[in-house]
């Protein structure tokens, strides 16, 4: 099984699936495609239909892109692992915060691009992205209240995948609006072995001055 996946220093939607499957210890070949280069596109296109990554290339050669029905496709094929949450309600609320940030949060991408190695507090400060900051802190109080924690759902799953490249985000950009629980909350998501193996990496990794000057 291969996944697929662009720079770890930016590309969000590569660390979601490849983060929750390092968590799980599921053996798979990672390649990797370097952003901003001659052949990017004509290297992707290798493996994904859709010209972007991630892309799950199973052992049947079937291939699945999109980071969210990638992580679906995997907990079908390992169900020994609880990428939900067991609770059929909680489980419905995990599908629809990780639907929810899949789908949304326009601004925080467009204003906090994920850069892992910058520190650059003033865009946080940015009281138009207060509104989008404040939900998704309200998403992670409401989902740490119904399971008690520690992850959204209890143990670490696909709906913290999901949100992990938002905690690198936060991390970055570091807005002034968290709660203390939101930022008790993306301090274990960082802290996560799984994690910390995905930023020590990005440390070493070419600059991409397109994405670096992006803000």
């Amino acid at each position: 099984m291969k996944l697929v996946i662009a720079n770890k220093n930016y590309s969000s939607w590569s660390m979601r699936p490849w983060v929750v499957l390092k968590h799980f210890g599921v053996p798979f070949e990672e390649v990797q495609v370097w952003l901003r280069r001659d052949d990017t596109g004509e290297q992707i296109s290798r493996y994904s239909p859709s010209g972007r990554v991630p892309a799950l290339v199973a052992d049947d050669g079937r291939v699945v892109w999109d980071s969210l029905a990638i992580c679906e496709t995997l907990a079908e094929r390992f169900p020994q692992h609880p990428w939900w949450p067991a609770d059929s309600g909680l489980r419905a609320l995990a599908r629809s915060v990780s639907a929810e940030m899949h789908s949304g949060f326009g601004d925080i991408r467009e204003a906090m691009p994920m850069n892992v190695r910058i520190k650059r507090p003033a865009i946080g400060q940015r009281t138009e992205l207060h509104d989008s900051v404040r939900r998704i802190d309200a998403i992670w109080q409401e989902c740490l209240a119904q399971s008690g924690g520690p992850f959204l759902f209890g143990e670490f799953g696909i709906a913290d995948a999901m949100y992990a490249p938002v905690v690198m985000r936060f991390n970055s950009y570091q807005p002034t609006v968290l709660s203390a629980e939101a930022r008790a909350y993306a301090a274990r998501v960082t802290a996560l072995p799984a994690v910390q193996e995905w930023i020590s990496v990005s440390q070493d990794e070419p600059a991409i001055a397109y994405y670096d000057d992006a803000v």
